[in-house]
């Protein structure tokens, strides 16, 4: 086992640090701290008391670590990153408790990107230099600007080409596979003349599923993100009535994005895929389609839970 290194122009003030763990020179570490393995802590930091730090974990110069913290597995945390932890904080008064920030497992934050308290970086998100986190931030999201916005998500492939749809008239159904297991994209009929257009799906042909309620989702803010979440028994079928829509479909191993622009496009996710909805235009209308009445038991809400769940399921 690697004992940790601590330069000797360092501060460290705590005994629970991990093996193989480098701090380097101008840091500072309160006594209640616990650091992991094979972190590499560097010069100008300060870690705080009421701080947790996982393994694996690369702080860069500048960085100031406040009680409240919890830092996962593998994160990455740039130089001059600010942490808050007080959303009104006044001079010589402290509150009972601090506000609780997590950084998950193999989050990124890049410089300069500050962070306010009681938020969550999700698994494997990505944070843009000089962003400002403002609300939480899903699993595997790419975050930037002032406030921060999901702009993408990471590994997400951009979905196969998508014949039809769009493209005048067509009288008949076209399946589009997809590198994620539980979505298919479907162009349907649609039929173009002078009095205007018009686009149709047959149940079970068109819609691969019996329809037992359908629900719209509309006047979204640009900034928003809904779904986030998957299905245990329940299929769906989403069309953008009006506007677009980006969705992200996510299998646990593969992640696709679509744009969904055209009433004669539709995207079917099945039971156990990961769906979000998000970057919706100003005048979206979002039509979805559902085997299953609403059951709060059928939804997997968390990310992390969701992964778990496939796992179990192999």
């Amino acid at each position: 086992m690697t004992e940790p290194k601590i330069h000797p122009l360092a501060d460290v003030q705590t005994t629970k640090i991990g093996a193989g763990t480098n701090v380097w020179q101008f840091v500072v570490v309160l006594p209640e701290a616990s650091i992991g393995e094979d972190c590499n802590i560097c010069s100008h930091c300060f870690i705080e008391n009421d701080v947790v730090i996982g393994n694996r974990v690369t702080i860069k110069n500048g960085v100031q670590i406040w009680d409240g913290l919890s830092v996962g597995d593998d994160v990455f945390i740039g130089p001059n990153v600010t942490f808050t932890n007080d959303r009104q904080p006044r001079s010589k008064v402290h509150p009972s408790e601090f506000l609780k920030t997590h950084v998950e497992d193999g989050a990124s934050i890049g410089a300069n990107a500050t962070v306010l308290p009681g938020l969550s970086i999700g698994r494997g998100a990505m944070i843009g230099a000089g962003s400002v986190v403002t609300r939480s931030i899903p699993p595997n999201a790419i975050a930037v600007g002032n406030p921060a916005r999901v702009t993408g998500y990471i590994g997400t492939k951009s979905a196969v080409a998508e014949p039809g749809a769009g493209k005048g008239s067509q009288t008949s159904v076209e399946a589009i596979e997809t590198s994620v297991g539980g979505a298919t994209l479907y162009s349907l009929p649609q039929f173009r003349d002078a009095r205007g257009s018009l686009s149709v799906g047959e149940f079970p042909n068109a819609v691969p599923f019996e329809v037992a309620r359908y629900f719209m989702v509309f006047d979204v803010p640009s900034a928003e993100i809904r779904g986030e979440h998957a299905h245990k028994a329940c299929h769906q079928f989403l069309i953008a009535a009006h506007g677009s829509i980006s969705v992200v479909a996510d299998d646990g191993r593969n992640r696709e994005e679509f744009m969904l622009d055209s009433p004669a496009k539709g995207l079917h996710l099945a039971p156990w895929t990961w769906g979000v909805q998000y970057k919706y235009s100003s005048d979206a209308v979002l039509l979805v389609f559902a085997s299953r009445r609403y059951e709060a038991d059928d939804y997997i809400r968390d990310y992390d839970q969701f992964l778990k769940l496939l796992e179990a399921r192999k």
